[in-house]
């Protein structure tokens, strides 16, 4: 996470969007009424109204588009939400702290052979599709790190994303400024102890369904899914970033930290 520097950053032009529930729709209204709106391409900033699903939207959209991102709460989750107040938006856009984000890549094959590729700000997952645990043996930077894991499934995390998916299949908190990537299992049932990993984001993960045919997987990056996948690499996209603002004293590296505390 980097603070702005000593000069403020002017935010003229602003680009409101809505999540196109009631609430957000009319706070969107009010705000356009007040501050005025441009289109995306010539906004300095964009402010998201909804809850987090909303925001993850908005993050891929802008995904290497230069354009900061702030969201304001009228969803009901919002852990990378700021608090909604109509009045001082500017100056809470000048005196906000900046926070880079860069997705993971993911490059799967499915049984059939067919490539696909996505980027997820929050997680890469693997899922069994069917009543019969998955298979999945694991390779970092080329060695086998695990032979068989059986699970339900198995999921691999940014710092961004951490507190999400990853946080109730008991994953690691991660700082948001760790160069971290969190390889979390998900109902292991063997190896029965084995908690997960924490890898370096310059690692490159390889995930390979064994039994494939039998035993089905869907890989998913945040909401893009592709079933039936037979092999999946996974690594840090440091070529793109996304840059979130927050209000000071409630970045996501301060949340955080208080949800590792358990606030």
């Amino acid at each position: 996470m980097n603070q702005s520097g000593h000069h403020p950053r002017r935010f003229e032009r602003i680009n409101f969007l809505s999540s196109g529930s009631p609430e957000s729709d009319h706070a969107r209204a009010r705000l356009v009424g007040r501050y005025g709106d441009v289109h995306s391409d010539e906004a300095d900033v964009v402010v998201a109204l909804g809850g987090d699903g909303l925001m993850l939207q908005v993050l891929h959209k802008f995904m290497g588009r230069n354009v900061p991102i702030y969201g304001m709460n009228r969803g009901s989750v919002g852990f990378l939400m700021n608090e909604f107040r109509e009045t001082g938006l500017r100056k809470r856009l000048s005196s906000a702290q900046s926070s880079i984000i860069h997705p993971l890549l993911m490059k799967a094959e499915t049984v059939t052979g067919k490539l696909s590729e996505a980027r997820a700000i929050n997680e890469v997952s693997m899922l069994r599709q069917s009543a019969q645990a998955a298979k999945i043996r694991v390779r970092v930077d080329g060695q086998v790190r695990l032979d068989e894991l059986v699970a339900d499934g198995l999921l691999i995390a940014t710092p961004a994303g951490s507190t999400a998916y990853n946080l109730s299949a008991n994953g690691p908190i991660l700082p948001l400024d760790a160069t971290l990537m969190a390889l979390t299992p998900i109902s292991a049932f063997r190896p029965r102890r084995w908690r997960g990993a924490l890898l370096s984001d310059r690692a490159e993960v390889v995930l390979e369904v064994l039994e494939a045919h039998k035993r089905p997987v869907a890989a998913v990056a945040d909401h893009f899914e592709i079933r039936h996948v037979m092999r999946v690499k996974v690594t840090t996209d440091h070529s793109t970033g996304v840059e979130i603002l927050h209000d000071p004293g409630h970045s996501m590296e301060e949340r955080i930290l208080r949800e590792q505390f358990g606030h």
